[in-house]
């Protein structure tokens, strides 16, 4: 099959790899028919996170048809549309019974801390992602749902990860009516998160970035205020001006490591490495919540230190609450604002390219080229079948 390969930071390629085969009775293999590029797929790609090895293939956002199945395996059938959430999770463990997939006990022997993620390294359990053409698909009865049939693909795939992780970001920050938000990173999760956080009450959304074509997108698509922090000399004292010297009441990182805006953060955490990556995020979020406010953190950081204030979230007597996405937990309700008309991801969707082309799709997503917010990967095999289908009914 093809797939993408990863030969080291800022090198990736379509190579030719071995076909996935059922290795345990709870497995399926599924034929991607869409395979996203994430923010985070960016972490890996800029060697940030520990233990990415050469060969490993990325992309935890896909969705694709069930090809086969182990003998164990109930929940599906070969033909089934399914979208796959990028955590992998049992379901019986402790954190599973409590909704808490992204920190299942038993997907991932490499961690205490995260449980296993599609194609995200061996730190997350070295299972390969679905940039490819075929993946295995691990407890198969558990994480996979099946589409349904009035759900777009281009919807359906956005649901395994940037539509959940906006929205829980989203809902950790535990959002009243008429507070006002602070989102950090204008990228696909934060343009999300802002989205998110109307329909939770917010009476006021700010998003910060850098880039600005991606704060004009999120402008237009979430009808919220921007900020562009290189035309600000203090974030902090910025917000707090905003806001009439209060602060804001809820902060959102969806940046993570590799943020911009230090040269001391850029320095220690994403070229030396020092640190598990450039924290400025986390201390623009801290120092510019109210006191007594609450921080939400999705952004993506390597193991395991940061330089972050903690004296000023003890003396602010902040609440902070991060994690991996619930993934599995949203979908109904995520499902439910798509029929209704209050989300339609497939609109954050700005680039639409071949498998083949993966290389040149990581530039242009990392590089910020062509006003690119978006990026799906189509694989050959999802395009040969979808002409396939198409003669047959012409």
């Amino acid at each position: 099959m093809l797939a993408m390969n990863y030969r080291g930071p800022y090198r990736v390629r379509a190579d030719h790899k071995p076909d996935p085969v059922i290795e345990h009775p709870g497995d399926a293999i599924v034929r991607v028919t869409r395979a996203c590029i994430c923010g985070s797929d960016l972490h890996l790609y800029h060697g940030m996170v520990p233990d990415t090895r050469v060969g490993h293939t990325f992309g935890h956002e896909f969705i694709g048809e069930v090809v086969d199945i182990g003998n164990e395996v109930k929940n599906l059938k070969v033909g089934d549309r399914v979208l796959v959430p990028f955590n992998l999770f049992c379901g019986n463990c402790f954190f599973c019974k409590h909704e808490l997939y992204g920190n299942c006990h038993n997907t991932n022997a490499q961690a205490t801390a995260v449980g296993g993620i599609y194609g995200y390294s061996h730190t997350a359990g070295g299972y390969n992602g679905g940039q490819a053409e075929y993946v295995r698909v691990p407890m198969a009865d558990v994480g996979p749902m099946v589409i349904p049939d009035d759900i777009h693909d281009d919807d359906a795939v956005l649901l395994t990860d940037v539509v959940p992780t906006g929205y829980q970001a989203a809902e950790m920050g535990d959002i009243k009516e008429g507070d006002t938000v602070v989102i950090f990173g204008a990228g696909p999760i934060g343009i999300m998160a802002a989205k998110s956080a109307w329909l939770m009450g917010a009476g006021r959304v700010i998003v910060v970035d850098e880039v600005e074509y991606r704060l004009e997108f999120v402008k237009r698509y979430a009808q919220c205020e921007v900020v562009n922090f290189r035309e600000v000399n203090d974030m902090a004292e910025h917000i707090k001006k905003m806001t009439d010297w209060m602060g804001a009441d809820v902060t959102i990182d969806c940046v993570g490591g590799d943020a911009a805006g230090s040269i001391a953060q850029t320095l220690t955490g994403r070229l030396m490495k020092a640190q598990a990556g450039s924290s400025i995020v986390l201390h623009w979020a801290i120092n510019s919540v109210r006191k007594g406010g609450n921080v939400s953190i999705v952004g993506v950081y390597g193991p395991t230190f940061n330089a972050v204030p903690v004296g000023n979230v003890l003396n602010k007597g902040l609440t902070i609450r991060a994690n991996q996405a619930s993934v599995k937990r949203h979908l109904p309700r995520l499902i439910e604002h798509i029929r209704a008309g209050r989300l339609n991801p497939k609109e954050i969707i700005t680039h639409r390219l071949p498998l083949e082309e993966v290389a040149d799709a990581y530039h242009i997503f990392s590089s910020k080229l062509d006003e690119c917010i978006k990026t799906v990967l189509i694989p050959p095999s999802a395009r040969e079948v979808k002409t396939v289908k198409s003669s047959a009914q012409n």
